[in-house]
């Protein structure tokens, strides 16, 4: 099974703890989107992004515009607005939660899972257990050794000659 990591992005309102909110929640998936390099600007205005759409759309009329000024051959533009397309799938997950966040959304939680529905159940149960009193990190972080010194990347050894 192939594991992802997804956000959640909550509106302001919404406290931990609390199921105020979370019918409007948003799970956005860390992955290649298949649908934005396939319909990019379509894809841009049907999950409601219009500053990212009027970008990508003024992105690829001047690709369109460049190709034909310096006189591509059909190949070239083909291949061109393959690659801007592969871009544009590559990125779309990130320009949703930045559009997200500028409105108010900020990413709540990060969690990984097998499925878009584990993924959902897994951030809705984190954030329902979590104590509305202490505010949580955004996102979980890894085990720290900051007790033992470190050189560079990796700890000392001390004793070793």
């Amino acid at each position: 099974m192939r594991m992802r990591s997804y956000t959640l992005h909550l509106s302001p309102d919404a406290r931990p703890g609390e199921g105020i909110g979370l019918d409007r929640a948003v799970l956005v998936p860390d992955r290649f989107s298949w649908s934005a390099f396939a319909f990019s600007v379509l894809w841009f205005l049907y999950h409601r992004l219009w500053v990212a759409a009027l970008i990508v759309l003024v992105g690829l009329i001047a690709l369109a515009g460049a190709g034909i000024f310096l006189g591509l051959p059909t190949g070239g533009g083909v291949i061109a607005t393959l690659l801007a397309g592969w871009l544009i799938g590559l990125e779309a997950s990130s320009l949703r939660r930045w559009t997200l966040a500028r409105r108010g959304w900020p990413a709540r939680d990060a969690v990984i899972a097998g499925s878009p529905e584990e993924a959902e159940a897994r951030a809705l149960s984190r954030w329902l257990d979590a104590n509305p009193g202490t505010p949580r990190a955004p996102f979980p972080s890894g085990p720290s050794r900051r007790g033992e010194p470190v050189i560079g990347l990796f700890p000392a050894h001390e004793g070793a000659r």
